[in-house]
């Protein structure tokens, strides 16, 4: 992969989630959880993926607990998630940048999916 750079981590939040909030399935629920701190959400965002593509150590947070509590979540959710995020990469990077993004955001939705979506109830003690 090409060097990537915060600047370009930057640039990619900021058009992914410009599109999420035009997104009528989407927008409502980011909305609804974010309550308005764009600006907070967003650095939050930077910080997380520079963790995940630069390992900066930027982030320091919680995202399958963050997603466990949204209201209306569905699978079909995640679904339009990666393919808007998949969209803004391509518009932004070179296809070798573009996979790795992709790659990782795979991996982190199938994660939040199983955890949300495919848990074992819990037993009783």
């Amino acid at each position: 992969m090409p060097a990537l750079t915060e600047a370009e981590i930057a640039r990619l939040v900021a058009h992914f989630y410009a599109a999420i909030r035009r997104d009528p399935a989407l927008g409502p629920i980011f909305e609804a959880a974010i309550g308005g701190e764009w600006d907070a959400h967003l650095e939050k965002l930077r910080r997380f993926w520079s963790a995940v593509m630069l390992r900066s150590g930027a982030y320091q947070g919680d995202p399958f607990t963050a997603h466990l509590h949204l209201p209306g979540l569905t699978q079909a959710h995640f679904d339009t998630w990666l393919a808007l995020f998949e969209r803004s990469c391509r518009d932004l990077f070179p296809d070798e940048t573009a996979e790795a993004f992709l790659d990782r955001a795979r991996r982190i939705a199938r994660s939040l999916r199983m955890g949300i979506f495919e848990r074992l109830p819990a037993t009783a003690a």
